[in-house]
């Protein structure tokens, strides 16, 4: 079940511990993909937070967000990149992707498969992706207080053999989150030395969300290739009003 789009925004623009959260994860993507120049990047679900950084270099930043979700204008006071798409069934030409980044969007899918075939197949040849899912041994997974609180957590080992079963190879991973889910103001204050204490200790007990990086590996085929053709092609919502869009 997908989160309303209204109070993944709430949390993450309005709330402070959803500020840190997103600095917290933001952080770890940067430092697995420092640049995207010239390339297209593409998020699902609810990655719009993570992906302001590469608004400037890269050659196109899309937000897709799924129906049951609902959509927000995105960026705030620049051209609106989100997307409404069917869970399954993106507006994107098969391998257009050079990046891709999926929060909130794998343990809240109900048919988790079918939305990791769409990703294989919107990546194109050797195309990056990052996974990003709750820790199910973390705190993080069980406080309804956050987003990460809902939905199916992972074992690094589910997700990974989840991701390997649909073609992906496993490139690296991370985690993050090692602050408590607590809006308190004492252990907001703490957040930072304990996000720093945090990645010296087993990830797998105290991270709240793993980070995995995968590739998508092609082989080579014999005959004629035939390159499917998406049914429409990438529309941005034109004039969305969202007059209390928040900023990234």
């Amino acid at each position: 079940m997908h989160l309303d789009v209204q109070d993944l925004r709430n949390f993450y623009y309005r709330s402070t511990l959803g500020r840190a959260a997103q600095a917290s994860i933001r952080g770890q993507l940067l430092q697995i993909w420092p640049e995207t120049i010239n390339e297209t990047v593409a998020g699902f679900g609810f990655a719009a937070p993570l992906l302001r950084p590469y608004l400037d270099e890269a050659r196109r930043v899309i937000a897709l967000m799924p129906g049951p979700q609902g959509v927000m204008q995105w960026p705030a006071g620049q051209p609106n990149v989100s997307v409404l798409c069917e869970e399954t069934d993106w507006p994107i030409e098969t391998g257009r992707v050079d990046r891709l980044v999926v929060m909130h969007g794998l343990e809240t899918s109900e048919r988790p498969s079918h939305l990791l075939e769409e990703c294989w197949r919107v990546l194109g040849p050797g195309g990056r992706a990052i996974f990003i899912v709750p820790n199910r041994a973390g705190l993080w997974a069980r406080s309804d207080r956050t987003p990460f609180g809902y939905g199916r957590p992972y074992t690094l080992t589910q997700v990974e053999n989840q991701l390997r079963g649909h073609q992906f190879a496993i490139e690296q991973h991370t985690a993050a989150l090692y602050r408590l889910p607590s809006p308190r103001r004492f252990w907001l204050k703490s957040g930072a030395m304990m996000e720093r204490v945090g990645r010296r200790l087993p990830a797998m007990l105290a991270a709240g969300v793993f980070l995995v990086e995968v590739s998508k590996q092609t082989h080579p085929q014999n005959g004629h290739m035939i390159k499917p053709r998406a049914s429409s092609p990438i529309r941005v919502l034109e004039g969305l009003s969202n007059p209390s869009a928040e900023p990234a």
